[in-house]
């Protein structure tokens, strides 16, 4: 089972408040907190399944290109993650080849694809789906960027 140390979810003392408040103004809409985080990625062991939604094609998202410089796309150091690509224009993606019930993380670079990943995928019958930000979300990022 994997296990997140709370050391990795907030700081203690007085600065934990501070710390906490900050970052859910920075987080974007739909991203998961870190405490919701580590519970979903706990609990799901290892059927947990990771969607990149990135896109390589830095004309398609240009945006994604910064995020790509400091995690890659999904690879042998990534076992559990696959590539999806979320296009923005069609508002759709492949569907990932597991069960409804999987537990997935989705992810972009910050959350806002992962987020309309997340949506779409619920929309499609998927049912434990959670937005996990991606690598501009450090705290989230630690929980599940090398799953």
């Amino acid at each position: 089972m994997f296990r997140v140390p709370v050391s990795l979810l907030r700081p203690a003392g007085p600065a934990a408040r501070h710390y906490c408040t900050k970052k859910m103004a920075e987080r974007k809409a739909g991203v998961a907190s870190p405490e919701e985080l580590a519970a979903f990625v706990e609990n799901a062991g290892a059927q947990l399944v990771v969607v990149d939604v990135r896109n390589p094609d830095a004309q398609a998202e240009p945006g994604d290109q910064k995020s790509l410089a400091v995690a890659g796309l999904p690879g042998a150091d990534r076992p559990r993650a696959v590539h999806l690509i979320f296009d923005r224009s069609s508002k759709s993606m492949p569907l990932p080849d597991v069960a409804k019930d999987t537990p997935i993380i989705t992810h972009c670079g910050g959350g806002g694809r992962g987020q309309q990943a997340k949506d779409f995928l619920l929309a499609h019958g998927f049912s434990n789906v959670l937005n996990g930000g991606g690598p501009k979300e450090k705290d989230c990022w630690a929980m599940f960027g090398k799953l």
